[in-house]
């Protein structure tokens, strides 16, 4: 991606023109961290740069950006803009091309972002955006009251920069966003999901939410969380989720927010999570309902085995080891059970996985008969009931009570059928 990206750059620099890459590649590059992507800047304009590479793509002539394809490789070229006052506090009304790259990295967010670097290697740095970098501070260029109505989304990328790089904030740029805070009211919740996903699967996601309960920023969001309703020692051990696991990290946060099952669905559907994201996280937050609920009544440890395999049947076994992984790093005693109630969930924190490890079938495909099978066996047209005893049958099979053979199920199954008849 460098060689053919530096290919692109010295195609603008040998037709006259100057090019840059720009923003978070040199942030990176000066990081050392892994390098995504690479956006260049260049005083061409956008018809220009189509003239020179064949393979490109208008994708943004009104803003002067081409993206041009090279090597397999997408770049997005943007000519050297100002921009106009913006409407929505997210977008400029107009943009106005210009011939300066210093110019054009006037209207960037942070000072770290706001770098230009040509291929000998020099970099174009008017505010200080290496010292920043050096230092470990978030700084906005220029004032931060101005940075943030442009686009009040840059509070909460000021907040995920200072949490994915463990930096600190300025203190001018900190004072900016406490006080334009409200201005996160006019941004979709969907650019919202994506700066927290971002922070939430970086090293640091509980500095990251630390400064989001002292700025109390997502409280003015269009669908809010009030950080009142947290229990932080819930969270202490997050890290410790590895970042692939980033939506176990959502399944804590939530837990340490009190939120129950429908409310975290409520909440995750507002903030535009994928059905699928959506799923696994309530997933972990309906396994602990039910274990609640379970241990509200003194019980043996087989008993215990059996409402546990009844939850994994209910809730699957992705949201039962989810829930098994996040319980060992919650604080033991959190819930403020009754010393019996609190003990019987570490028996099952401690045999749930050996538990689920028994289990001989997991769903009605799993078993040695069918709805087919039954409907003969019977001689009755389906319904209902017809679904009620499946799932009892698997039910009894996943705990053992039942050995999951043919004949055995369908004694069972007769069996069933002479008691409704009695």
């Amino acid at each position: 991606m460098a060689r053919q990206s530096e290919q692109v750059l010295r195609t603008l620099n040998e037709k006259g023109y100057e090019a840059y890459w720009v923003g978070g590649c040199v942030r990176d590059e000066l990081l050392e961290r892994r390098v995504d992507d690479m956006d260049i800047t260049t005083s061409a304009s956008p018809e220009q740069v189509m003239e020179l590479f064949a393979d490109c793509i208008p994708t943004g002539l009104q803003h002067g950006t081409v993206t041009v394809r090279s090597g397999g490789f997408y770049f997005e070229v943007t000519t050297f803009r100002t921009e106009s006052e913006y409407k929505d506090n997210r977008r400029p009304a107009a943009v106005h091309f210009v011939q300066d790259v210093k110019e054009d990295l006037q209207r960037r967010d942070f000072t770290m972002n706001a770098l230009a670097m040509d291929r000998d290697g020099n970099i174009v740095d008017p505010f200080s955006g290496q010292l920043d970098i050096q230092d470990g501070r978030v700084r906005c260029v220029g004032s931060a009251a101005e940075r943030f109505g442009e686009d009040a989304l840059r509070m909460l990328r000021c907040v995920r920069f200072a949490s994915v790089f463990d930096f600190k904030i300025a203190y001018n740029t900190w004072k900016g966003l406490v006080r334009q805070k409200d201005l996160l009211q006019h941004i979709a919740m969907e650019r919202v999901r994506t700066e927290m996903v971002k922070m939430m699967a970086g090293p640091h996601p509980l500095r990251g939410l630390e400064l989001l309960f002292r700025s109390q920023a997502l409280e003015h969001v269009k669908t809010p969380i009030f950080m009142e309703r947290f229990n932080k020692a819930l969270m202490s051990n997050m890290e410790q989720l590895i970042e692939e696991n980033i939506l176990l990290r959502w399944s804590m946060m939530l837990i340490a927010g009190h939120y129950t099952k429908d409310e975290a669905d409520a909440l995750l559907r507002k903030w535009t999570f994928s059905n699928d994201d959506r799923s696994r996280i309530n997933g972990v937050l309906q396994v602990e309902q039910l274990i609640q609920a379970v241990v509200q009544e003194q019980k043996d440890e087989e008993t215990l085995r059996s409402e546990w395999i009844v939850t994994v049947l209910t809730c699957g076994r992705q949201a039962t080891e989810d829930w098994l992984v996040i319980q060992r790093l919650l604080p033991t005693g959190w819930r403020d059970q009754e010393f019996l109630h609190e003990e019987q969930i570490v028996v099952v924190q401690c045999r749930g996985a050996a538990w689920s490890q028994s289990m001989k079938v997991h769903e009605l495909k799993d078993l040695h008969i069918t709805g087919e099978n039954v409907l003969q066996l019977l001689g009755r047209k389906g319904g209902p009931w017809l679904g009620q005893l499946m799932k009892y049958l698997l039910r009894e099979t996943a705990i053992g009570n039942i050995a999951n053979q043919h004949d055995m199920l369908t004694n069972e199954v007769k069996r069933v059928a002479a008691d409704d008849k009695a």
